[in-house]
């Protein structure tokens, strides 16, 4: 029997990440996997949006930022500047226009 994968759709995808805490303050973690532009294929377990570090306007040039972190939500990478055509999924479930 196959499994069918779940999917959401791009611009749900968007409005997630524009939501960078939850009520009380805490940062929201989700897991993204994303296409370079060198076409390799990267997967964050565990990550948060950031435009921290990048010297352009993300939004406008239909990118955004994803920053690598812990349990604790202590940085273990450096941001990922993608745009939003080079998202493949977001925590777990496929990206579709």
């Amino acid at each position: 029997m196959q499994t069918s994968q779940k999917t959401i759709a791009r611009n749900a995808v968007l409005r997630e990440l524009d939501i960078k805490t939850d009520p009380i303050g805490k940062s929201i973690a989700f897991s993204i996997r994303f296409c370079k532009r060198n076409g390799e294929t990267v997967f964050i377990p565990r990550a948060v949006t950031s435009g921290a570090g990048i010297n352009r306007n993300l939004s406008v040039n239909r990118e955004r930022g994803f920053l690598p972190v812990d349990t604790n939500f202590r940085q273990t990478g450096h941001v990922y500047p993608v745009n939003i055509d080079n998202l493949l999924e977001y925590n777990n479930m496929l990206i579709k226009l």
